[in-house]
């Protein structure tokens, strides 16, 4: 049997190899481009041990590259390192499921239609408060953030400009729940944004976003400049709500 990850060993995965990766890309983060996914995936199940000595030989790294990776899994608590024992993968409960990288990878798993369903009902307990709140005690800068990202979200929803839109989404909900004034909601940022990201590079959108659910967003911007909390909440939620219906229709087999 091989040494334990105690000292200094790694993990890496098929992505050390991976065709297209950036060469400029470190090989540990490389690693755990590969070895993250393979966990979320369930390709080495919870209990399995990885063993630190056969990882480096299997990927061609240095034990030093293996703990530094397994160092950044444990903190996402995908695995645990036991003396004498190895790295062992932990169970999904046991995960830090808010992890946006953790998302990511579950995002491009074959869980990533129940993973988006989670994500969205998450979305839909949270921003709408968060948009009421942001309505009520956002300033005048928060208001000016979000109206631009609004107006942004106008300006690349046609012509299939989903990558410049996802810039404007993403900058549009982090501003939301960081104008709620809620420490917490704010930090969900990373959260949303890593859903949204999943759902276009994965192909989870229409080829243009629905002109409605672009309306939407100027309303809720509408409202929250205006200060009606109870508006921007219930335009928040249909937002949400729809989303859910939006995911039921583009993932039915």
């Amino acid at each position: 049997m091989g040494d334990p990850v105690t000292s200094d060993e790694g993990v890496q995965e098929a992505g050390v190899r991976e065709p297209g990766r950036r060469t400029g890309q470190g090989l540990h983060a490389r690693l755990l481009a590969a070895l993250g996914p393979a966990i979320t995936a369930g390709v080495h199940p919870p209990g399995t041990v990885l063993r630190a000595d056969e990882l480096a030989d299997r990927y061609e790294v240095s034990r030093t590259v293996v703990r530094e990776a397994v160092r950044v899994l444990e903190s996402m608590r995908l695995v645990e390192v036991r003396r004498r024992v190895g790295v062992t993968v932990l169970p999904v409960h046991e995960w830090n499921v808010y992890d946006p990288q953790v998302i990511t990878w579950r995002l491009a798993g074959a869980d990533r239609p129940r993973q988006l369903r989670s994500l969205t009902v998450l979305r839909s307990a949270v921003e709408p408060v968060a948009a009421r709140l942001a309505a009520e005690q956002g300033g005048a800068q928060d208001c000016a953030r979000i109206t631009e990202q609004a107006l942004g979200m106008v300006a690349t929803s046609r012509g299939q400009q989903l990558e410049n839109y996802l810039v404007h989404d993403v900058a549009f909900h982090r501003a939301v729940l960081r104008a709620s004034g809620n420490e917490m909601f704010a930090r969900l940022g990373d959260v949303v944004a890593a859903v949204l990201t999943g759902r276009t590079e994965h192909e989870v959108m229409f080829s243009d976003p629905r002109q409605e659910a672009v309306t939407l967003h100027v309303r809720v911007a509408e409202a929250i400049r205006e200060g009606d909390g109870p508006r921007a909440e219930s335009t928040m939620r249909t937002i949400t709500e729809d989303a859910l219906s939006e995911l039921d229709v583009l993932l039915a087999p």
